[in-house]
């Protein structure tokens, strides 16, 4: 019964929590969850980002809060369940797990921290999270957990080897918990976006060749008709965790590989293994982990700026940079 009530009644007047979502697509959910009447927890690792994404969202007159915390600390989940619980009175009855990193570059680029550190952060990170906030979900007959993967995590695209690896290993994991939760009452709703217009490729880390890594990384994600608005991907997403759907996957483009991936496998691989051959090669002497900002500095500004202009925009008024 209580969980029928759930359905009933929709979002307002729910406790969400969403990592991070101090910038991005994390924060659109948020602000869209907060339309809808949740009281939003925000949580982020950089504290001046945070802070100016909690002022945001209260001066569209909104109830949120927002706790500075490493997602990979051992104790962060108790300390965030304990956060909102203080805030809220209770909750959280809506948990995002959103936070993630974006490593971009030929595997031979890459070192073995880098794949621990996705690891961390877009796998264990939920999962202690969702073991921190179960208790509370049964006690109240019912929630709603939402895990955002991406295309990533169904069709493996190269130079994205830890993201999408990391990505692969949350799918599965939410789609088990929501097959093992359902009895509870608790729905599971896994998330593949495709590409979106978010201002995500001035935070992402570029190893190899950053500049050629970056200019076509950036390109392809504020590309309009292969990317997707972010206010509309939060949307559709705050509608799907409304609805307590099981899976929703976002763009066009990213609908089109699922499908392709599922009938014709072998097909897609031979198209990702052509797309990898036109990709930079690591070169003489890699770099490592360079930060999407420093890498644009190299990376033909004027030619990249008018291909991402759309993207770079997004940047701005999604909180990726300060101004």
């Amino acid at each position: 019964m209580a969980h029928a009530q759930d359905r009933a009644d929709g979002l307002a007047g729910r406790s969400a929590l969403v990592t991070g979502s101090s910038r991005g697509l994390g924060l659109l959910i948020a602000r869209e969850l907060a339309r809808r009447g949740c009281r939003v927890m925000l949580c982020a690792r950089d504290a001046e980002e945070l802070s100016r994404a909690e002022a945001m969202l209260r001066e569209e007159g909104v109830e949120a809060r927002s706790l500075t915390c490493d997602l990979t600390d051992e104790a962060t989940p108790g300390r965030l369940i304990t956060a909102v619980r203080d805030a809220f009175g209770g909750g959280p009855d809506i948990l995002v797990n959103n936070a993630g990193v974006i490593q971009v570059g030929p595997v031979s680029a890459m070192t073995e921290s880098d794949f621990r550190q996705a690891m961390e952060t877009m796998y264990f990170a939920p999962l202690r999270l969702v073991r921190a906030a179960l208790p509370g979900m049964r006690e109240s007959g019912g929630g709603r957990i939402v895990n955002v993967s991406s295309i990533g995590g169904r069709v493996a695209a190269p130079h994205l080897l830890p993201y999408v690896g990391a990505k692969f290993a949350a799918a599965g994991l939410s789609e088990g918990l929501r097959a093992e939760l359902a009895a509870d009452g608790i729905s599971v709703t896994s998330v593949f976006p495709g590409l979106m217009r978010t201002g995500s490729h001035t935070a992402a880390r570029f190893s190899g060749r950053p500049a050629k890594e970056y200019a076509w990384f950036a390109v392809a994600a504020g590309l309009p008709g292969l990317s997707m608005d972010a206010e509309r991907a939060a949307r559709a997403i705050v509608r799907a965790t409304e609805r307590r759907r099981p899976e929703l996957v976002l763009t066009p483009a990213a609908k089109a590989a699922v499908r392709l991936h599922g009938l014709a496998p072998a097909t897609v691989t031979r198209c990702l293994t052509l797309g990898a051959r036109l990709l930079p090669t690591a070169g003489g002497a890699p770099q490592h982990n360079v930060p999407g900002r420093e890498a644009a500095r190299t990376a033909r500004p004027g030619v990249i700026h008018r291909l991402t202009r759309l993207n770079d925009r997004a940047a701005r008024r999604f909180n990726q940079q300060a101004g």
